[in-house]
């Protein structure tokens, strides 16, 4: 089982990112319709707490039959340490792992009240930070999915199977 590059796990990354923003609008639009809500900070932390639910559901199911919408673009495939395909239980420990890419970085940030723009940037070497240190685990994992017992692995692509889109 090859891991994909680390270039190819962040691209994929980023495309799920902007998947990510479609599922937070239309769940955002569920709420505040079904809340009632006319402002933006009204509600804000039942909001945060019902897209965290979604997108919780959403990777779920999705990393359970091992790939998401950005995951099969990519062509990587998640699956437990056995190379099988994770069940619910440790589809949600990864979910509730992988909030290390945002988290720490914005707890330290919360209390600080600073401009716009340098959280981001901070934020981003956060995150530069944490894809890098997958090159210190041995099947360049990212660390956690190390610690969910899951690993990310590539997935053969029709090409070099030998078969072309549109033909059987």
């Amino acid at each position: 089982m090859e891991t994909p590059s680390l270039a190819r796990r962040m691209i994929c990354w980023l495309y799920e990112g902007l998947l990510m923003v479609s599922v937070a609008f239309i769940a955002g639009y569920l709420f505040s319709a079904l809340s009632q809500t006319r402002n933006a900070m009204d509600n804000r932390h039942a909001l945060q707490a019902f897209l965290f639910v979604i997108f919780g559901i959403y990777f779920v199911w999705l990393w359970s039959k091992g790939q998401t919408l950005a995951m099969k673009t990519w062509g990587i495939t998640v699956v437990d340490r056995a190379g099988q395909p994770l069940t619910q239980a440790r589809a949600l420990l990864r979910y509730v792992l992988s909030w290390v890419w945002f988290v720490p970085a914005l707890a330290a940030l919360g209390p600080l009240r600073l401009p716009a723009a340098e959280p981001i940037v901070i934020l981003l070497i956060w995150v530069a930070v944490w894809a890098i240190l997958s090159r210190f685990h041995p099947q360049r994992q990212f660390w956690h999915d190390a610690l969910a017992g899951t690993q990310l692995i590539a997935t053969p692509r029709l090409t070099k199977l030998g078969v072309r889109p549109g033909t059987r």
